[in-house]
């Protein structure tokens, strides 16, 4: 069962806020009143949030867990579109356009939200230009985020796509790198467009070529410079 307390209990909810990219403009009293719009959500790991066809009325942030953002199809075959982990927002495109929800959302862990009413967004938007360009400028790094997934689909090899997702974990690193799959290697498999046979598959592959090591949802990069080699 989801559940919801307004207002938030030992929650720093301005310091969350303040911390998003979205908001980084805004001054503390303007945060301030946000905060007074805020709410917050505490999921259950497989509890949903929302199913696709629910009416948007503000977007969400994620303060701990993970949420999956996905759609399933008449077959009942699943698609994920979207993995959003701590500080990070989701269904603002949806509460601009005033449309029902085209995905359903899913907690892939214990999940702590903070729920902002389009309302106060709507008010802030009227009076501050600042924050309506961040709420453009979020809003256009999401749609880049969209278009770079389909050109991967289009463009890249499957072990393109398996080698890209686990260089994104560790981007700033050289030599050898240890990194923990965020979520459960179907799920991993269904953002990037994969059966899970076929991410099993690629995963095994990179270790026969001692590119990589795999211990459940521990990954090993032997050679990061290797890897990246590999994938070009």
């Amino acid at each position: 069962m989801t559940h919801q307390t307004s207002p938030p209990e030992g929650l720093d909810i301005a310091s969350v806020l303040a911390r998003l990219p979205l908001f980084s403009v805004l001054t503390p009293e303007l945060i301030t009143h946000l905060v007074v719009a805020a709410r917050e959500r505490s999921l259950a790991r497989g509890e949903v949030l929302f199913h696709r066809g629910d009416p948007s009325k503000g977007f969400y942030v994620v303060v701990t867990g993970q949420i999956k953002l996905a759609f399933s199809s008449e077959r009942g075959n699943e698609k994920v579109v979207e993995l959003i982990g701590p500080q990070q927002s989701f269904g603002e495109a949806v509460m601009f356009m005033d449309r029902p929800f085209p995905v359903f959302a899913e907690a892939l862990a214990d999940c702590r939200l903070l729920f902002i009413g389009r309302d106060a967004v709507f008010q802030l938007i009227e009076t501050n230009p600042a924050f309506a360009r961040s709420m453009l400028a979020g809003l256009s790094m999401r749609l880049h985020s969209l278009i770079a997934d389909v050109e991967s689909y289009s463009l890249q090899s499957s072990m393109q796509r398996v080698i890209g997702y686990l260089l994104q974990h560790v981007p700033d690193q050289t030599g050898s790198a240890e990194l923990a799959l965020p979520t459960s290697k179907q799920v991993i498999a269904s953002r990037l467009n994969l059966t899970p046979e076929t991410l099993s598959r690629i995963l095994h592959e990179l270790a026969e070529a001692q590119l990589i090591r795999v211990h459940g949802r521990q990954i090993t990069i032997i050679d990061l410079a290797r890897l990246r080699q590999f994938g070009l």
